[in-house]
């Protein structure tokens, strides 16, 4: 069983909540725009991070991280890119990953827009953490807490940090 922190769109702002609300968790997974190396190295100095470059990390984060990452973590197939899409609505760019081969979870960031969604279609849960940085237009900064089991997927929790200033 692991308990993971789901986190987006920090866009380099750091916020000591990250840690306060991760301090549960097994593991960090960050979908993208990260914006800083030295939030990138705050998060793994606390958790192991797992983590992709987003459309606005410059080049040392796309050195450190990929574009497109997949692995299992407990007996579920995780997916994440920084720009996804969603259930219904996938991006051109991993669209045809998604139908060739669906991960049991795919996680995705860029939107700003929290959104927890099952596709009954490929049957698999899509989380978009919302973003945690302060740039852009959303109104309220978030996170995503969730625990995996085995292949099941257990306490997932919205976590609002405040508001975008």
């Amino acid at each position: 069983m692991k308990r993971i922190g789901i986190i987006s769109d920090t866009h380099s702002y750091w916020d000591d909540k990250y840690l306060t609300y991760f301090e549960e968790c097994d593991e960090i997974w960050h979908a993208g725009d990260i914006g800083s190396v030295e939030v990138a190295e705050k998060l793994a100095a606390f958790r192991p991070l797992r983590a992709v470059c987003g459309n606005c990390d410059g080049g040392d984060l796309r050195l450190m991280y990929p574009e497109v990452l997949r692995w299992k973590c407990e007996d579920v197939e995780v997916l994440m890119k920084h720009i996804g899409g969603y259930p219904g609505n996938y991006d051109a760019s991993i669209r045809g990953q998604i139908y060739a081969s669906p991960p049991q979870l795919f996680i995705s960031g860029h939107s700003h827009i929290l959104k927890v969604k099952y596709d009954k279609t490929l049957r698999l849960l899509h989380i978009n953490p919302g973003a945690a940085g302060q740039q852009g237009w959303h109104k309220e900064r978030t996170l995503v807490r969730l625990t995996i089991d085995k292949n099941e997927f257990k306490d997932c929790e919205v976590i609002t940090l405040g508001h975008h200033l």
